[in-house]
């Protein structure tokens, strides 16, 4: 039985992303599934990753070069050229010639010869004429397709925020970017924890911006570094610790996370507490809350108690709380570097997210005492689900009252709301709120 090659190997991927797979799934089965060397694994995952960051970037080329319009083509020998294409653009590494004669060479493995000339005669048109796009002259609509995202949801940040802001997310969304950490401070102090990384030849920086945050470079396969299997830290982005930093989290307080899995926030607050205290952890999915405790576990964690729960649903099980996390599901538009499927997202297939956050936001809020604090936040920049849902609950809401965050940034901090997008810390677009049940 022959290797496959990495190139094939992206074709494949390509193809099971086409019947609706997702990208960190898929990816990981392959490269845990095949032996790789550790170049040919980082090759399949550039050209994996970024095929997909540029999708419709590569798509607009295709159109450009093809005499078939692009929904006439077979699907396979589109991801072939989108595999060509995405070389000759954006991979320096590879000459033009091997990027045309291998996706010539895929075309004839997968057992589409027939079209491998097709195939061979776009890339080398598109060559001739200077690897150069012409991009719409709309901005909006150039902005769409020169960092490949769904041309409605393009059009929505522009509006709802502004070009230069829609234009620094999608720019994010394929450029190279900061891995931040969380310090578990139970065990290790920050600059100890540099020190020891630096020791194992991975660079790594303190980050100023909140306590216990670290940066590192070329840290590879996390699961099997020595450092995480000593619980001595967790993968976090910045942006979410810093929603940690607004919950502020006391040693010895009650705190709930009603949306925790995979349970960063939760470990990042519960060491905030100095693991002296109590923390409910809940998500609907059993098998994600096994996820928050083999995590707390690993992190040497003992006060979270994690269980399978409906946020929609009023729990008994539930204490009334110092603090409430409702860190809802949501579109995800904030998060696009590390997700790149999500910047084809429809907007009709989100219309529901906000009545739904609206819900575990109402219920997530019975479980705060007088006094008591809530912090509301997503991953997503999509006002219907951040400033609609929030100032809704306010309006209807008359025992709760809005608090003021992150004063100390005024670049994100709007009153009790903060947006954050890449540009302002390096890190990913997040939402943030925090309100305070007063009573009536």
């Amino acid at each position: 039985m022959s290797v496959k090659s990495p190139r094939f190997t992206v074709l494949e991927l390509l193809n099971k992303m086409d019947n609706g797979a997702y990208s960190n799934l898929v990816l990981d089965s392959v490269l845990e599934g095949r032996s790789f060397s550790d170049r040919d694994k980082s090759f399949i995952s550039r050209l994996f990753y970024g095929v997909l960051e540029r999708r419709l970037t590569l798509e607009y080329v295709i159109s450009a070069y093809s005499n078939k319009p692009l929904h006439n083509l077979d699907t396979s020998i589109v991801n072939i050229l989108k595999i060509g294409l995405y070389q000759l653009l954006y991979m320096d590494s590879v000459p033009d010639n091997a990027a045309v004669n291998e996706s010539v060479v895929l075309a004839k493995q997968s057992g589409k010869s027939s079209a491998s000339g097709f195939v061979n005669a776009v890339l080398r048109n598109f060559i001739r004429d200077g690897k150069k796009i012409k991009f719409p002259e709309n901005k909006t609509e150039s902005l769409s397709i020169e960092y490949s995202c769904d041309p409605e949801l393009t059009q929505k940040l522009v509006s709802e925020y502004s070009y230069d802001l829609a234009e620094d997310l999608l720019m994010s969304s394929v450029t190279p970017h900061k891995t931040y950490l969380r310090v578990n401070n139970l065990k290790i102090k920050a600059d100890d924890l540099v020190k020891r990384f630096i020791d194992s030849d991975v660079s790594a920086e303190i980050c100023d911006v909140t306590d216990n945050c670290i940066t590192v470079e070329n840290l590879g396969g996390i699961e099997k570094n020595a450092l995480f299997l000593q619980g001595l830290f967790h993968v976090q982005d910045l942006s979410s610790q810093l929603c940690c930093k607004v919950l502020d989290p006391q040693p010895g307080e009650t705190v709930v996370d009603i949306c925790a899995a995979p349970g960063g926030k939760t470990f990042t607050f519960t060491e905030m507490m100095n693991n002296n205290g109590r923390v409910i952890a809940c998500d609907l999915h059993k098998n994600r809350v096994k996820l928050i405790e083999n995590g707390a576990e690993r992190l040497g964690i003992s006060i979270i108690e994690a269980f399978q729960n409906d946020a929609k649903i009023f729990s008994e099980k539930i204490p009334v709380a110092d603090k409430v996390l409702c860190d809802v599901p949501c579109s995800g538009f904030g998060v696009i570097r590390s997700k790149p499927e999500i910047k084809y997202t429809a907007l009709q297939d989100i219309k529901r997210l906000p009545e739904i956050q609206y819900e575990i936001l109402s219920t997530a809020s019975k479980y705060v005492k007088q006094g008591g604090e809530l912090v509301y936040s997503t991953c997503t920049l999509n006002r219907d689900e951040n400033d609609g849902v929030i100032d809704r609950f306010l309006a209807e809401h008359s025992d709760f009252e809005p608090v003021n965050i992150l004063e100390n940034f005024k670049n994100v901090s709007q009153g009790y709301k903060a947006t954050i997008f890449p540009k302002h810390f390096d890190c990913e677009g997040f939402f943030i709120s925090k309100i305070r049940k007063v009573g009536i």
